[in-house]
């Protein structure tokens, strides 16, 4: 189970049960991962408010499944990253780190057992907390399952043992980077940083 969801165990709260089985189908092919793009055409995108603004910043395109690190309106750095998938894409719009956490325990949102820091954990070695959210979901596809989720959950920038997924949109609206990328960002970031988030 991927990042939203995951993030729930950050957040102290759970998910619901998955739906009843009257509600079953295929699962969805996995979307091809985004196609190689270069820093002028990632900057073409990015509005000129942004471009203009002093200081550090995080930009996520989701389209481009690129994340860029930009400081005082240049680009410092750029990554490859994974996003939501189609009903659980990743908030757009503009946000601020909320949380910084290294090493974190996942805890299943349905089962409750608890992984900890290591090669293993969905979250990697480092969360970056930056959208809270306390809508409900109910009955909600996420590309293979019907999933209902009571509570709050968040969305963040983390690391993933699975590498084949960056680049993607196959999260429940996190945003996964590659352990080396996702640790980089963890350095240069601070509770505060501002994130935007390009649909």
């Amino acid at each position: 189970m991927c990042a939203a969801l995951a993030a729930l165990a950050l957040a102290g709260v759970s998910a619901g049960a998955e739906a009843a089985p009257a509600l079953v189908r295929q699962p969805d092919p996995i979307p091809p991962p985004a196609p190689e793009i270069s820093d002028a055409v990632a900057l073409s995108r990015i509005p000129s408010d942004l471009m203009a603004s002093e200081g550090l910043q995080l930009v996520l395109d989701r389209s481009l499944r690129q994340l860029m690190v930009l400081r005082d309106g240049r680009l410092l750095r750029r990554y490859p990253a994974a996003v939501g998938t189609e009903g659980w894409e990743t908030p757009a719009g503009r946000h601020q780190v909320l949380e910084k956490v290294a090493n974190p325990h996942w805890e299943h949102p349905g089962e409750g057992r608890t992984v900890p820091p290591g090669r293993t954990n969905p979250l990697g070695s480092r969360w970056i907390g930056f959208h809270r959210s306390c809508e409900p979901r109910t009955n909600a596809w996420d590309g293979e399952r019907y999933l209902s989720v009571d509570g709050c959950t968040m969305a963040g920038f983390h690391g993933t043992p699975h590498r084949w997924t960056v680049g993607r949109a196959v999260s429940h609206g996190c945003v996964r980077l590659y352990e080396e990328s996702v640790q980089e960002v963890f350095d240069l970031v601070e509770v505060g940083t501002p994130v935007t988030v390009l649909p």
